[in-house]
């Protein structure tokens, strides 16, 4: 990339000459800081929250100490330093197998989180047509399979039409839901109607009944998980080490409103003994909505609801599996059949063998007295296998800086092996407490649960990968990659 202006010196080194062919469109951190509020913020999670009330302000904001700013700084100093993502930051550091254990661990997260986000779809599409159905197994099943094939359809024809669908859905599915939802929040308060949850000083710590009363902290992994991408646009800022933290703290306070604000409103109006993990939010808006006698706008609010979850959806289901088969075709970490693009550039066999997973899981459901445990566990599978990767970026960051000090980079975190180590201990924590399950599991067995996540972890997170490796062959190179006279 180049610049127009100077860019800003680093301890690391000079930025790379400018290309005047090529000039870099400059942005300002505030718009920075506005397009990492967008891919990051959600309503989804607020449910998980709202079961604790003022307490939920504390545990959005430790992981976002310890988790959401480590991988944002972290992120910036790998993307400003090395093109290529993860793969090839974990590559230069640990070498290339892990870095495929990392990129594929991005990838393998999708197969558990594609369940988890269209049973939400499901349980809040069901406040439009029938509310009975939002715990309904089979229901929420059907809606999974027909939901994510169909998606799969529209992917694999190559539909651009879906591109802007992420920034729209930002602002109808979470801007606007969100914020009227506090707003009914803080009027029914003004009321003079009692919270459903106490909103005394000496509630802003959760209840302690052992590590279960912390697991659902978890989930909040998940909920910030992604804000190192935007670190790709650190050289975009005139003046990066200034602006960057500047621009990650404005986010880290957006995103934090947006994901404590409406879950404190949820625990205004909703028991926690009542509430869905799922259909939390729906449930949330049909008591504040009857409350009012308006309670036809639960269906419309319902649509902006799902319309955004499916947009978000569509925008980057093959965005993760095409740049896996990409990787695969150069260096043979997958079998020819899943390196296969189609017509329209998208990976289809290997979507269709993810969809055949998530399929498989999606059955499960109809078999699930408790949606809301099984959406759970889903999620937890979900973030176990992402913070997989995570962990190898930060050790990532620490030994590139030590080994490739000459390597320019557009920002330096400060301290860095101080900040890796806190993002680190806290994913290796996070990591851990996933296996003990939450206060509000229900009366499922132990074992059930233990089999579900462990095995889901070590399935997808581990053995899967471990597979490729050990089984790659050289003529799983794609042809026009391979060098028959090179030695690696």
């Amino acid at each position: 990339m180049t610049s127009t202006d100077k860019p800003e010196q680093t301890t690391a080194g000079a930025l790379p000459e400018p290309d005047a062919a090529m000039p870099r469109q400059l942005i300002s951190w505030v718009t920075l800081a506005l397009m990492t509020t967008a891919s990051v913020a959600s309503l989804r999670p607020s449910p998980s929250m709202a079961i604790y009330g003022l307490a939920a302000v504390f545990l959005y904001l430790l992981p976002a100490v310890v988790f959401l700013l480590p991988t944002a700084l972290v992120g910036a100093e790998l993307a400003s330093g090395w093109s290529g993502g993860i793969y090839r930051w974990v590559s230069e550091a640990l070498g290339k197998p892990l870095g495929f254990v990392a990129v594929w661990c991005q990838f393998a997260m999708t197969i558990a989180y594609y369940p988890s986000l269209l049973a939400y779809v499901a349980s809040t599409f069901a406040y439009v047509i029938h509310p009975g159905l939002a715990e309904n197994g089979l229901y929420v099943a059907i809606v999974i399979v027909v939901i994510y094939w169909t998606g799969v359809w529209i992917t694999c024809r190559g539909t651009r039409t879906v591109a802007g669908l992420s920034s729209l859905g930002l602002i109808i599915g979470t801007l606007i839901p969100g914020v009227v939802l506090v707003a009914l929040g803080l009027v029914f308060l003004g009321q003079g109607n009692a919270s459903e949850a106490p909103m005394s000083p000496d509630h802003w710590l959760p209840p302690w009944t052992g590590l279960a009363s912390l697991v659902l902290i978890v989930n909040n992994f998940l909920s910030y998980a992604g804000m190192e991408m935007n670190g790709v646009h650190v050289s975009s800022l005139r003046h990066p080490r200034a602006e960057y933290p500047r621009s990650i703290f404005l986010a880290t306070g957006l995103v934090l409103l947006i994901f404590v604000l409406p879950a404190l409103a949820i625990s205004w109006v909703m028991p926690a003994e009542e509430l869905s993990l799922t259909a939390g939010l729906m449930q949330a808006f049909q008591a504040f909505f009857d409350h009012f006698h308006v309670g036809w706008l639960t269906k419309i609010v319902g649509i902006m609801l799902v319309m955004a979850a499916l947009g978000g959806m569509l925008t980057w289901l093959a965005g993760p599996a095409k740049g896996l088969v990409t990787l695969a075709r150069q260096e043979g970490y997958l079998p020819p059949f899943l390196q296969q693009f189609n017509k329209a550039g998208v990976p289809r066999n290997i979507m269709v063998a993810q969809g055949v997973i998530t399929t498989l899981i999606g059955v499960l459901y109809a078999f699930s007295s408790d949606v809301s445990s099984a959406y759970w566990m889903f999620s937890v599978i979900t973030v176990q296998i992402y913070l997989i990767a995570y962990l190898l970026m930060f050790v990532a960051v620490v030994r590139l800086r030590k080994r490739q000090p000459q390597v320019p980079r557009g920002f330096v975190v400060p301290a860095v092996t101080l900040v890796a180590t806190v993002g680190f201990v806290a994913s290796l924590a996070a990591l851990a407490i996933g296996f003990v399950p939450p206060d509000q599991f229900g009366s499922g067995p132990l074992w059930r649960y233990l089999l579900i996540v462990g095995g889901g972890l070590l399935a997808l997170g581990v053995l899967a990968p471990a597979a490729f490796l050990t089984y790659r062959k050289p003529g799983w190179i794609h042809p026009e990659h391979r060098m028959p006279h090179a030695t690696e």
